[in-house]
């Protein structure tokens, strides 16, 4: 039996925000949306049309402060085609949060606090 991951779900604070950052850190757009009927909630998908994998951005009416994310003991990892211009793009934007110079990687984090890691592509050998 195989599997194949179809999303990841973030709840999000301020929606508008996270749809911004998403779009202008890692170039990915919104794919589809559920709203609920009664407002109580909205489901944004997110995705950078690469492939079919998304982030699901949740935004509950009734949250009235910033999500607690524990110890942020997970994250997302996205792999740039060109890391250089990547990471000069996130230094700018102030959204680098820690640097592993001997790993060759890098994350940003969300206005949400969630971390993204950002790895160089890898090359076919």
């Amino acid at each position: 039996m195989a599997f194949k991951m179809v999303h990841e779900n973030y709840n999000v604070y301020d929606l508008k925000r996270s749809i911004k950052f998403y779009e202008d850190a890692l170039n990915m757009h919104e794919t589809r949306r559920i709203e609920a009927e009664d407002g109580s909630f909205i489901i944004v998908y997110m995705g950078t049309g690469i492939d079919n994998f998304e982030l699901e951005l949740t935004w509950m009416r009734d949250m009235e402060r910033p999500y607690n994310l524990g110890d942020c003991e997970f994250h997302l990892a996205f792999e740039a085609e060109d890391f250089e211009a990547a990471h000069e793009k996130h230094k700018a934007m102030g959204c680098i949060c820690f640097e592993n110079e001997a790993m060759g990687i890098y994350f940003i984090q969300d206005p949400d606090g969630y971390w993204l890691e950002v790895v160089p592509k890898k090359e076919n050998k």
